[in-house]
């Protein structure tokens, strides 16, 4: 068997160590493209996931998407396809062999240009999937992934090669084992499509209450089926989604404005604010003051 991935990803973990001297998350010259790199195991970090693709080329992670636990290495990647709270964890890394990573962020309108500009056989069922999934990186997906962040080196070609290679790369996630779930959400008035409108709704209006009638209005769905798709497509329902939203921001608040727990249960959408150091305690496990005093003593957020 060729040992060309094998070369691919190591010329790829080299190329992200060059240009990513230091731990964290780096921007690019060329847009929606990431370099991630970490030398320790991190702390469990909650945020909502844009959709996205993302390749590890070494260590290993650790999402948390609701109850269900995706972990994946190096060779593998992770594609969400719409807006998801999760929590992220480096469970594998070390000073002499760092967490390497690349993350390429896309759009549904991107992604339905492709089904609209190719003969991809779009499957127009019902069929609802999960908007998160871990595969295993084919030799075609990652000849493309190395052929866009080689590009680093020859910034000139940047303008014109990149966006082809970005549609290349989309393109052969389209065409893997899980494609179908990249692409139920892109087209227009399928299930999984509808509920991304939903997830979207929730996401700009998350510190208001709202009914789930109201929801089930946006989805064009009755209840029962919202709330069945809902959980397929993102593992938890809208008012656990709304939580973990609301939850987070509220630690980004502690975290990086002088906001103290009323404040920041308040502005959140929260009235009680023993309701919401209860539900903070459950999702981060520590009260906020204490969570908050703990992070910036051990980690830079």
């Amino acid at each position: 068997m060729s040992n060309k991935p094998y070369k691919q990803q190591h010329e790829l973990a080299k190329l992200i160590e060059r240009f990513s001297k230091q731990d964290g998350v780096h921007s690019t010259t060329i847009p929606s493209l990431f370099l991630i790199r970490e030398s320790i195991i991190t702390e469990p970090i909650s945020r909502v996931n844009d959709p996205s693709f993302c390749i590890i080329l070494q260590g290993e992670k650790e999402v948390l998407l609701g109850e269900e636990r995706f972990l994946y290495g190096s060779g593998h990647y992770i594609v969400a396809s719409v807006d998801l709270p999760v929590t992220g964890q480096v469970i594998k890394a070390s000073a002499e062999s760092p967490y390497l990573a690349l993350k390429l962020e896309f759009t549904s309108s991107q992604v339905l240009e492709i089904l609209n500009g190719t003969d991809i056989k779009t499957r127009q069922g019902k069929n609802v999937k999960r908007a998160m999934y871990v595969s295993k990186i084919e030799p075609s997906l990652l000849d493309a992934v190395v052929r866009l962040a080689s590009l680093l080196d020859a910034p000139k070609h940047i303008p014109v090669l990149a966006p082809l290679l970005k549609k290349e790369i989309l393109y052969w996630i389209l065409q893997g084992p899980h494609g179908e779930a990249l692409e139920q959400m892109a087209l227009e008035g399928s299930h999984a499509s509808r509920i991304r409108e939903v997830i979207d709704h929730i996401i700009n209006n998350y510190g208001e209450s709202f009914r789930i009638e109201e929801l089930a209005k946006i989805a064009n769905m009755s209840v029962s089926s919202l709330h069945r798709y809902f959980k397929e497509v993102t593992a938890m329902s809208p008012i656990q989604f709304q939580k973990q939203l609301r939850l987070q921001e509220a630690r980004r608040l502690l975290l990086t404005e002088s906001t103290d727990v009323a404040e920041a249960a308040f502005r959140v959408g929260y009235e009680s604010q023993s309701q919401f150091s209860r539900e903070y305690s459950r999702m981060f496990g520590f009260p906020p003051k204490v969570d908050i005093s703990r992070i910036r003593e051990n980690y830079v957020y």
